[in-house]
């Protein structure tokens, strides 16, 4: 189950919990790998939270739900695929290869999520799922920078955070939206 403790700084890692993945035992796990498969796994990630914004989008408008809401999912599926470019023009600069390694991880940002995705009834419900997801990850990202040496990589991580920052923002506007112009927004 999902359980996040928000504080003024943002979420507190020791507290989070994903189904039976434990947050700080999956940096623990992320930190033991190389630039090469961090890059790796962040791409394909990025690549996943892309195909998931794009199926919340189809299911937004099959559930007639107001263009606005689904205009958010397709842009940013559309973003996530891009981050996804951005990190592969890196990753193919950095170690002259178009081979991604594959990293034996959940995605983080869309694994312990998608069942609640599939099972949530609102819109509000789906929008407060993919805020936490955008929290999460950009967490994730920030604890990952402070604990790097290499600057180059504290770079990408720091840049990683701004845009699931953003990604954040952006599904907060639409879940306020959906608030005041629907009761449930249905």
């Amino acid at each position: 189950m999902l359980e996040i403790r928000k504080y003024a700084g943002g979420l507190e890692m020791e507290k989070i919990a994903l189904e039976n993945l434990d947050i700080k035992e999956f940096i623990e796990k992320l930190e033991k790998l190389g630039d090469k498969e961090i890059l790796s796994y962040w791409i394909e990630g990025e690549l996943k939270e892309a195909e998931l914004y794009r199926d919340l989008a189809i299911r937004a408008r099959n559930m007639r739900l107001d263009e606005r809401v689904v205009e958010t999912f397709v842009v940013l599926s559309k973003e996530s695929k891009g981050h996804a470019t951005r990190l592969w023009e890196i990753y193919k600069r950095l170690f002259k290869t178009e081979e991604l390694e594959n990293v034996d991880l959940p995605p983080i940002e869309v694994a312990p999520l998608i069942d609640k995705f599939k099972d949530a009834k609102s819109i509000l419900e789906v929008l407060n799922l993919a805020m936490e997801s955008e929290l999460l990850a950009k967490k994730i990202y920030e604890i990952l920078a402070k604990r790097t040496k290499d600057e180059n990589i504290k770079r990408i991580y720091k840049y990683l955070a701004a845009m699931e920052n953003e990604h954040y923002h952006k599904l907060k506007v639409e879940y306020e939206y959906c608030k005041k112009k629907y009761e449930k927004c249905k």
